[in-house]
């Protein structure tokens, strides 16, 4: 067998290395999308996202927004409609100009996406990259050996966990399981039983939303809120998973997803309000990218008389998403 030239010249041949590395995880999401019964490739999903995220856009508006070729945006795009996932938005008289947007078939691809495809390769390659330490070619050199004795398709599907969005028929496991915690921690306050015994008018009408995630062979144990406080400002409120799920990373996985939900329903604001006995729940916070704000307490800690942290996410401009 040759020798991994290659990897061998280190930084000479690092951009054809990354490159490499990008098209073997690339393979390897496409076969989570294929599993999930999408024709959608790696590549087409910032072309999707942005005009979700954005509205109708011009093939050069995505590629500024992406900060990528041209060229590249437009073979992407006479795929997707292809697909019949893009169209052309016929409005104005200047014919130069055609805004793309998502068509419903676009639209429902893109929700299965963020159901069955994106938390579990956003997942995936965060438990790929945790143990990384040292030098930057060895950590290149952990992932290559990682993905050799485990490809991020099947780390993906081992983890057994998949999200759902809220509907009336779920909403009794967002009130047991979010009731079992906090009595088991806490105690229940009024405004804890206004949320739980009322989801749909406290939280999904006004603008919020709530999600579940579910574990192959236990069903749904866990679940997760982000209610709408102000224009562009969410609380991320109500998380919890049961302890039967403990050691599936559940709550990990559901905490990205609903990030990832809360960038996409245009936070400008998230944050969180705990109390310090909430240890691993905090640890986890943290790990995530929120951080304690005095700010965030002085606004809302005297929402719950048990409240003593309060941390706020930065959301970055470009919103959170996976490696696809």
């Amino acid at each position: 067998m040759t020798s991994d030239i290659v990897a061998e010249l280190g930084h000479l041949f690092l951009g054809t290395r990354l490159k490499r590395l990008a098209e073997r995880m690339q393979a390897d999401v496409q076969q989570v999308a294929a599993d999930a019964g999408l024709p959608i490739q790696p590549s087409h999903y910032p072309v999707l996202a942005v005009i979700e995220r954005h509205g109708a856009l011009t093939v050069g508006q995505i590629a500024e927004a992406l900060a990528i070729s041209q060229p590249g945006v437009t073979r992407n795009v006479s795929r997707l409609v292809e697909l019949g996932l893009v169209g052309v938005v016929r409005e104005g008289r200047d014919q130069r100009q055609k805004p793309l947007s998502l068509t419903p078939a676009g639209q429902a691809a893109m929700e299965i996406s963020k159901r069955e495809v994106w938390p579990r390769i956003d997942m995936a390659v965060a438990a790929l990259c945790e143990e990384l330490g040292g030098p930057f070619l060895d950590q290149v050199s952990a992932i290559e050996r990682a993905l050799d004795e485990r490809p991020l398709d099947r780390r993906a599907a081992d983890l057994g966990l998949s999200i759902l969005r809220y509907s009336d028929s779920v909403a009794r496991h967002f009130h047991d399981i979010n009731a079992e915690w906090i009595e088991a921690m806490y105690r229940l306050e009024q405004t804890d039983r206004d949320v739980l015994e009322n989801p749909r008018e406290r939280i999904i009408d006004p603008g919020g939303d709530i999600l579940f995630v579910e574990a192959d062979g236990l069903g749904i144990v866990g679940t997760c809120a982000l209610q709408k406080t102000g224009p562009g400002q969410f609380e991320l409120t109500k998380m919890g998973v049961l302890a039967s799920a403990r050691g599936r990373k559940a709550g990990e996985f559901l905490l990205r997803a609903v990030i990832t939900r809360a960038a996409d329903m245009g936070a400008e604001t998230l944050y969180l309000l705990s109390n310090r006995k909430s240890e691993a729940a905090i640890h986890l916070y943290e790990k995530l990218g929120f951080v304690h704000d005095a700010d965030i307490m002085r606004d809302f800690g005297a929402r719950y008389e048990r409240c003593d942290v309060a941390m706020r996410y930065r959301l970055s401009p470009s919103g959170i998403g996976g490696t696809v």
